[in-house]
């Protein structure tokens, strides 16, 4: 059975948890998780789908969101975690560093701490 790759190889359980968790803390969704949302956690631990990558994902989604031109549309709520898949998948594909997605974090963090 694939297991997540990275430091350290946590149990299915706390994947699934702590992706849900950062799920619900991501700018621009409901903030709440449903069993599709679960079930997709799970299935992203099965592809042993780094819990890092899919936090990066989370963060570049919801930046580039933010970050847009302010004369585009705006956005609706992101009402699901297979919003996400897509950013996932791409973010499983590139090479950046770890730099790159601390930097976005910091951003966000300085855009609603004003």
């Amino acid at each position: 059975m694939n297991r997540p790759r990275g430091k350290e190889q946590i149990s299915r359980e706390e994947y699934v948890r702590q992706v849900l968790e950062a799920y619900r803390q991501t700018p621009g969704t409901t903030g709440r998780v449903h069993l599709p949302d679960r079930r997709l956690a799970a299935q992203l631990h099965e592809r042993a789908v780094p819990l890092e990558t899919v936090q990066n994902a989370l963060v570049l989604a919801a930046a580039r969101r933010l970050f847009r031109p302010s004369d585009a549309p705006p956005l609706a709520t992101v009402r699901s975690l297979a919003y996400f898949v897509p950013i996932i998948e791409e973010v499983l594909d590139i090479k950046i560093s770890p730099d790159y997605f601390r930097d976005i974090r910091d951003k966000l963090r300085r855009y609603y701490s004003l």
